[in-house]
């Protein structure tokens, strides 16, 4: 698929009119660059005619970090990284997020053929941003992530994505990230009547080849 620049994004269109649209959120510190060969080791089939959409985080101070400025979504203020979540920042990263969701609706998109994803910092995008739009989605991906004080952002969360499977994946042995978080948010999710697929791997704070061949597997079955 060509790759595309835009000033706030990365894109991998298909050759033939698309069917079908991934955005996919970064983690702290990397850009939209970072999870293109996701998208291409995903090897969907043409068929699918898939866009890929990777925004670039704004650059941001991120306070664990010694104020370093670097593409955030959010600020980072505790080294627990659930301990304070700078809920502003992820209000506002959801904000222009859901700016891009509505983008290709417009575009002629369905809503049902619409995914969110991401990994770590991105994953908190995914989970936040994909519960709480106003229209039905394809999926949600969140990986290496956690769902932020689930008892207020489940309350921003729609109706309408009551039904939207989500898949979370989490490294076993993450120490950016701790699994005992990705496990949490599996059994708020689940509790709260979501249809989730949780899959825990061998790694760290990373993404593995199975991890890969699940997410395969799981857009083709959604």
């Amino acid at each position: 698929m060509p790759l595309h620049e835009t000033e706030h994004s990365v894109e991998l269109t298909p050759n033939t009119l698309t069917k079908r649209c991934v955005i996919w959120c970064h983690g702290l510190g990397a850009d939209g660059y970072d999870f293109v060969p996701l998208a291409q080791e995903l090897n969907l089939p043409d068929t699918h005619a898939t866009r890929f959409v990777f925004p670039h985080a704004p650059l941001m101070p991120v306070t664990f970090n010694q104020g370093m400025v670097m593409r955030a979504w959010f600020d980072i203020i505790d080294v627990r990284i659930d301990a304070k979540v700078d809920e502003i920042g992820v209000n506002q990263s959801k904000k222009r997020l859901h700016d891009l969701l509505e983008k290709e609706l417009a575009a002629g998109i369905p809503a049902k053929h619409l995914y969110v994803g991401g990994f770590s910092q991105g994953a908190v995008m995914a989970l936040t941003t994909g519960l709480a739009f106003s229209q039905p989605l394809g999926g949600i991906i969140a990986l290496s992530g956690f769902l932020p004080h689930p008892d207020r952002f489940l309350k921003l969360a729609n109706p309408a994505q009551q039904n939207t499977p989500i898949f979370l994946g989490h490294g076993r042995n993450d120490d950016i990230v701790p699994y005992h978080l990705g496990e949490e948010s599996q059994g708020v999710l689940s509790k709260a009547g979501y249809a989730v697929t949780w899959k825990p791997y061998s790694m760290g704070h990373s993404v593995c080849p199975d991890e890969i061949n699940d997410i395969r597997h799981w857009l083709l079955s959604h």
